[in-house]
């Protein structure tokens, strides 16, 4: 659980959680972190348990929390467990896992296994989306908001406004999914892997997640006026109507930055990282074992 001392709702939290768990007879151990840099270590404690005892990985905080779990939970297989308590919680939604601890957590008790594409920019897992040029840039902008004035929608969506006011950065790259290679001068490139988002902003491509692909979103907008008019769109449902604005699925996706460039910002489920080009973006070959609620539909949200 990624929760800081002396956070009375994540105490609240924790003790739903203790609750549900010692009420449904379920031996558990529950790690509260505090430093978000100790994730991946515990992360990995937690996996070495659950493969002793043939438990589940559990969780619990926003998409990038639960991104950082995932990295160690992917390759060892384990059934998998979500306690959704973000912002947006795009990945939990997506798959009907409730946002109410209570209720999430009991679905830890009586969910069912379901296997969930997860997507890889050069090996490095992402649930949500991965992301270069602006997009990172908004997110850098958006934590540094959110600590200053409190982690709210509201803050997030000022934020996000404020950013596009100011000349968004210019990328020139080489895009190459197996085809043949295409320069664009872009702004950001967004590789989407979460049906509910895609459906949100009206983008047909939400389908082939369904088979094994990843969406692609290139916006070249070159001022904050079809930046707006672009963000404007994606909220009313129709970004694929607007101007400078080009989605497509892929199988693998080859990004290289035309200008010399030894590292690049992306953005992994709201994580920004520097990575070293060329940036390779595929569906892992493995699935990540999600527990569910019975009979949920995927991607709609709902459940």
């Amino acid at each position: 659980m990624n929760a800081g001392s002396g956070d009375k709702d994540a105490d609240q939290r924790e003790g739903a959680v203790r609750a549900v768990l010692t009420a449904g007879g379920r031996s558990f151990r529950l790690w509260r972190v505090t430093d978000i840099r100790r994730l991946p270590e515990v992360a990995r404690e937690a996996v070495r348990l659950a493969r002793q005892q043939q438990g589940t990985v559990v969780a619990a905080g926003g998409d990038g929390t639960i991104n950082a779990v995932v990295q160690e939970v992917l390759p060892s297989g384990c059934p998998f467990g979500v306690l959704p308590q973000g912002t947006f919680n795009y990945f939990s939604r997506a798959h009907g896992i409730p946002v109410d601890t209570e209720e999430a957590s009991a679905l830890l008790l009586n969910g069912v296994l379901w296997p969930v594409q997860v997507g890889l920019v050069n090996q490095r897992p992402f649930l949500v989306n991965a992301s270069l040029g602006l997009y990172p840039k908004l997110l850098e902008r958006r934590e540094v908001h959110k600590q200053r004035f409190g982690r709210h929608r509201l803050v997030a969506l000022l934020s996000g406004f404020a950013t596009l006011l100011a000349p968004p950065p210019q990328l020139v790259l080489a895009l190459d999914d197996g085809g043949g290679s295409d320069v664009m001068h872009i702004c950001t490139l967004v590789v989407d892997n979460n049906p509910l988002q895609l459906r949100q902003v009206g983008l047909p491509e939400e389908r082939a997640l369904q088979h094994g692909e990843l969406a692609a979103i290139a916006v070249k907008a070159r001022g904050a006026g079809q930046l707006i008019s672009a963000f404007a769109l994606a909220a009313l449902g129709k970004l694929g109507e607007a101007e400078g604005v080009e989605a497509f699925s892929f199988k693998r996706l080859t990004v290289n930055p035309l200008r010399p460039s030894r590292r690049i910002k992306v953005a992994t489920d709201g994580e920004v990282k520097w990575m070293e080009p060329p940036l390779v973006f595929q569906a892992a070959p493995e699935s990540l074992l999600l527990l569910v609620p019975p009979f949920a539909p995927m991607g709609d949200g709902g459940a």
